[in-house]
């Protein structure tokens, strides 16, 4: 372990699989006892197992991050039994997409019910205990979709645009009281959504191919960006975003994609 999270507590939702079972693994082998937060318990205790093996401490927890009071308590827990709570990974998400003018009431409120209340809640339940220790790091998980807009997804991209305006105003109510607050926004990682987004191996190559990196992340390349912000080498950095999405909203249209194109030529 290199010991860059040495001695901290860390909660991280939404991590028994994907990009929050990649931050926990990465968290833990750079010191942290991790506390690994979902709503089914095989997969948080598939993902404390690995650790284990790896010879790192993590611990699953069920939450619910649409439950407010659930989410205070789990925090409360945590400080009773450790001693302190130092970093939250606000990573649970959900999304119900369509086309707006068949999208549902119900199926745009579900949106907004984990990505951006549950990263209230989280905030708010952290934010009383990370005041008395004076010190503590905040990294919500937005998307590539809060910053530009994509077909079928109004519900979810406004959800994680709502996430980084949430992370804006949050860093500056934590800055007296040393709790930095930064977002990072995923591209397309190969996750289990995206797996069943992208379900064959024509789909995923159609997809990299709009990507100027040409490739689909690994979820461990987006918990890097996490564990860089959660950390002391990030500790100048409050109210940001940081941007992982292999250069795909750089670009203003998609020549960088069609390059081979240019140099066939």
């Amino acid at each position: 372990m290199a010991g860059r999270l040495e001695g901290k507590v860390a909660l991280i939702t939404g991590g028994g699989t994907g990009i929050g079972a990649a931050t926990a693994q990465r968290f833990a082998e750079e010191g942290a006892h991790v506390v690994v937060a979902g709503r089914r318990i095989e997969p948080l205790e598939q993902v404390v197992k690995l650790i284990g093996e790896a010879g790192g401490a993590a611990e699953a927890a069920i939450l619910d991050a649409t439950d407010m009071q659930a989410f205070a308590d789990l925090a409360q827990d945590i400080e009773r039994r450790h001693g302190q709570l130092d970093i939250l990974v606000n990573n649970a998400y959900s999304m119900v997409g369509g086309m707006i003018a068949y999208t549902s009431a119900e199926d745009w409120h579900a949106n907004f019910r984990t990505s951006l209340d549950g990263t209230f809640y989280g905030t708010r339940a952290v934010f009383p205990i990370m005041e008395r220790q004076k010190r503590g790091a905040i990294v919500n998980l937005s998307s590539v979709c809060g910053l530009l807009g994509a077909m079928y997804t109004a519900g979810y991209g406004a959800a994680k645009a709502g996430v980084i305006s949430f992370t804006r105003t949050a860093a500056l109510e934590g800055a007296s009281h040393n709790i930095r607050v930064n977002a990072v926004i995923p591209g397309v990682a190969m996750t289990p959504g995206t797996e069943a987004a992208l379900p064959t191996r024509a789909a995923q190559l159609a997809t990299a191919a709009g990507i100027p990196l040409r490739r689909i992340a690994d979820p461990v390349e987006v918990a890097n960006a996490v564990l860089f912000l959660a950390s002391d080498e990030a500790s100048y950095i409050t109210g940001t975003q940081l941007v992982v999405d292999g250069g795909k909203t750089c670009e203003l249209a998609t020549g960088a994609a069609s390059m081979d194109d240019f140099d066939a030529a």
